[in-house]
Order: C-alpha cells, then sequence, then structure tokens
C-alpha cells in the first residue's frame, strides 16, 4: 500500500486533501508554471478541478467530507502528479483561460497567457471592441485564444490557424464545446500560409518563442508539452519574426497585432531598437505581450521584413 493510500483513513473533508497535497507537493519539489506558482495553490486546483467545484464556491464546501471513491480519485491523482511530473490540466483534462473552461491533453500546450486578462478587457484601448469585426489567432493550439476572442467581440468571425493537426483536433473540440462553429473557423496553416484573403481588425498570437538555452533547461513538467508548441531557434524569435514580416498585409488600417514573447522579449527588442513595440503592463501578473498598430508595422516594413 502506498501512502497516498495509506493516509486516505486520515483524511476527511476537501480542506483536508489540499493541505495534505500541499504538504507532498513541498516534499516533492515540484515545478510549477501551468496556471499556479506554488503548491497549495496547485493542490487545490487539481482538488477543485478533479471533484468538479467551482472555482469559486461557499466556504461551507472546505468541511464537506468526501466520499471513498472520491478520496481514491484525489489519491491517485496526486501520486501522478508528484511520479510522472504531469501538469494537473493533462491529468484532469481541464484549463481554464478567461475564466472559461477549456479541455486539454498533451497535443497542445496548457493555457496559461496572460492574453486573457487583455480580452477580458476586449483589448482596449488599443482597438476599438465595438468595431472588431474580424479576428485572426495565430498558433492557436487548444483554441483558447480564438473561443475567448469570440466571447470577448460577440459581433466578430475569428479565425484560427495552427501547424499541428493534432492541436486542432483539440481545438475543434473545445470551439464545439463552446457552441462556437458558426464563429470560429480553423486552419490548418504555417502561420499566414493557408489564411483567408482578408483584414482582421486584431491579430493576435501566442506563438513558441522559448529559445534554445531555456529549452535544454525545462523542468520535467514542461517536457510533457509539445515542444513545437515551444521551442523557436536559438533566441527565441523564429516565429516571431516571420509574424511580423507579414501581419501588415493582414490588419486593417485600424488594427493592431498583439504577441506574448514571454522572456525573449529582451531578445526582440534588440534585434529590432528602432521597432516601437508597447508592452502591456498587466494587473493579474504576466509580462513579455507587446502591441503593434498597423500604423506601426507598415512603418516599419522594411526592416522587419529584412530580419524574417
Amino acid at each position: 500500500m502506498n501512502d497516498s493510500n495509506s493516509d486516505i483513513d486520515d483524511l476527511y473533508t476537501v480542506a483536508d486533501f489540499v493541505r495534505w497535497g500541499t504538504s507532498r507537493f513541498e516534499a516533492a519539489g515540484l515545478s510549477y508554471g501551468h496556471g499556479t506558482d506554488n503548491a497549495a495553490d496547485e493542490a487545490c486546483y487539481l482538488v477543485q478541478t478533479a471533484l468538479n467545484l467551482p472555482v469559486q464556491m461557499p466556504d461551507y464546501f472546505w468541511r464537506c467530507r468526501l466520499t471513498r471513491s472520491e478520496k481514491q480519485i484525489l489519491c491517485d491523482l496526486f501520486e501522478r502528479r508528484i511520479n510522472e511530473r504531469l501538469p494537473v490540466a493533462y491529468l484532469t483534462g481541464r484549463a481554464w483561460f478567461m475564466g472559461l473552461p477549456f479541455y486539454v491533453d498533451e497535443r497542445v500546450l496548457v493555457p496559461r497567457s496572460p492574453i486573457a486578462e487583455l480580452l477580458a478587457q476586449r483589448c482596449a484601448p488599443w482597438v476599438r471592441p465595438e468595431e472588431v469585426r474580424q479576428v485572426l489567432d495565430l498558433c492557436t493550439g487548444s483554441g483558447c485564444i480564438a473561443v475567448a476572442a469570440a466571447h470577448a467581440f460577440p459581433g466578430a468571425r475569428v479565425d484560427a490557424s495552427d501547424l499541428s493537426g493534432a492541436a486542432l483536433e483539440v481545438a475543434r473540440r473545445n470551439v464545439h464545446e463552446h457552441g462556437l462553429e458558426d464563429r470560429v473557423r480553423l486552419f490548418e496553416s504555417d502561420l499566414f500560409a493557408n489564411i483567408p484573403d482578408a483584414r482582421y481588425q486584431l491579430i493576435i498570437s501566442n506563438p513558441p518563442y522559448v529559445d534554445a538555452g531555456a529549452m535544454s533547461a525545462l523542468a520535467p513538467e514542461f517536457t510533457h508539452e509539445p515542444a513545437m508548441g515551444l521551442a523557436a531557434g536559438g533566441d527565441g524569435l523564429d516565429i516571431v519574426r516571420k509574424i511580423l514580416a507579414e501581419a501588415a498585409d493582414y490588419l486593417d488600417t485600424d488594427g493592431a497585432l498583439v504577441v506574448e514573447v514571454g522572456d525573449s522579449a529582451g531578445a526582440l527588442i534588440s534585434a529590432f531598437p528602432d521597432v516601437p513595440f508597447t508592452w502591456v503592463d498587466f494587473e493579474h501578473g504576466g509580462e513579455g505581450v507587446f502591441v503593434l498598430s498597423a500604423a506601426e508595422l507598415r512603418a516599419s516594413r522594411e526592416v522587419l521584413a529584412q530580419a524574417s
């Protein structure tokens, strides 16, 4: 009998399992970064998701006793989180983005982009929300940004592309679960290659941006994610350069490009010192997201094209 099973009889409530899981995660020295950044939040996330409890639940839920089968489910999940170093989202098949639920598995990255906060604010002031009719999401993965954009701009059509057919299978499931098949179109495409000839008021991308050094030092939790969703060459800018070189051709006159580059922000600034990137400040954490207007992209077209 492993440690989890031997502890079951001494654990009774939701709070018991969160406290116990926190202690086990701390002792195991896990890495975080897939929606949480510490052992306590990770344990809470696992318990609430596995038991289908609301994120904002009444206080009395913490004192609720669990059934024997619920206890066993949680013990097994805690064991797998520790022994296999799998992110909780892969263990439960569920992640959250902009307050919306998404199915995820190892075909896609776990949603965690701070772009969610930007979409919750309807990307103001960089676009006029009421004028957004068409949105493009590049490197859509699970489809979380595309679906969130459809919610943020209820009058807009959203196109979303990814080079991975496997990722698009997951995105298609999420589009269906949110009932958005009539508003979100998915394309298997290398960035803009197979995108319709259109002009978008907003182009958003959370592309691969992890540089070679960081890829070689990934914590075990991140090695379960598809490498093609993370790796982007020596400086982490292989995909971003291509986006910058072509985005102006797909943006409306008053459109805006929003791209996450994470820890590669410094490399981007060094590579394009004369491009007027606006870096977004986030209230709820996160960094490395820039905005460029269509006018700024077109003014920088020559230098951006040369670097692609």
